[in-house]
């Protein structure tokens, strides 16, 4: 009887480690420091349905650390809200890719955003070094923007305005093209589909397939997996309907 009380012990520990266990791999920990921060209400958010949504909150008062917890099914973005209660809502959002475990954010109240330090997420960091790239086409664009529209306000022929207009064409091409090659290039991560559906989700159904083809059967079936599969699916049908 002894012996089998013991047994009985011992398997209810091994299916509580289980349980934790399971429960792990379906939360997303998000922890760190806001350094300089006294008092404030913290709120970790989610896009769901079209709609921002509160996951979890704290109310810091006195201490900058802070620990945040959401159920996950699988990597997305979230963001780190700081509501300081000066009915100012400038940089005080911080976005990121989340993941199952802990992700750590640490940061200053001053550059609440662009301090931010992010540990923690893989696809974070492929998502940081894409943003690092589009800036310089966006930065290129910007320039040529500012020339069309001097040359339009000092009403210069439209040949020189045309060659500016091919010059942000082609811009925007290799833009797409690098999203795409980012994307093909990384199609073992959540961060593929993401960046398809964010920002090439307007062109060819071809070039959206050669990318989504690549895809890893476990991204396929992630959100943004399944999210772009819908989109490439109601696509090609209002593609190939008659009144097309």
């Amino acid at each position: 009887m002894k012996k089998n009380y013991h047994l009985i012990i011992l398997l209810l520990l091994v299916l509580s480690c289980i349980s934790e266990s399971l429960n792990d791999m379906d939360t997303i920990e998000v922890k760190g420091s806001i350094e300089g921060l006294r008092k404030g209400t913290l709120y970790l958010q989610k896009i769901q349905d079209s709609i921002l949504i509160d996951l979890d909150s704290i109310v810091l008062k006195g201490s900058p650390d802070f620990s945040l917890k959401a159920k996950i099914n699988s990597p997305e973005i979230f963001y780190l809200y700081l509501d300081k209660k000066d009915g100012d809502t400038l940089n005080d959002r911080i976005r990121f890719f989340g993941e199952k475990g802990t992700v750590e954010i640490n940061t200053l109240l001053k550059t609440y955003e662009s301090s931010a330090e992010i540990l923690g997420s893989e696809n974070h960091i492929l998502l940081k070094e894409y943003l690092t790239f589009i800036r310089k086409f966006d930065q290129e664009n910007l320039k040529l923007v500012k020339v069309y529209f001097n040359e339009l306000r000092e009403n210069n022929v439209s040949e020189k305005l045309d060659s500016i207009q091919k010059k942000m064409d082609n811009l925007l091409l290799r833009r797409y093209l690098f999203t795409l090659n980012f994307a093909s290039t990384n199609s073992n991560r959540e961060i593929a589909p993401y960046l398809l559906l964010t920002e090439v989700n307007d062109t060819s159904i071809k070039l959206l397939d050669s990318v989504m083809v690549k895809l890893s059967p476990e991204i396929k079936l992630s959100k943004y997996g399944k999210d772009l599969k819908v989109l490439i699916d109601r696509r090609k049908k209002e593609e190939s309907s008659p009144s097309n």
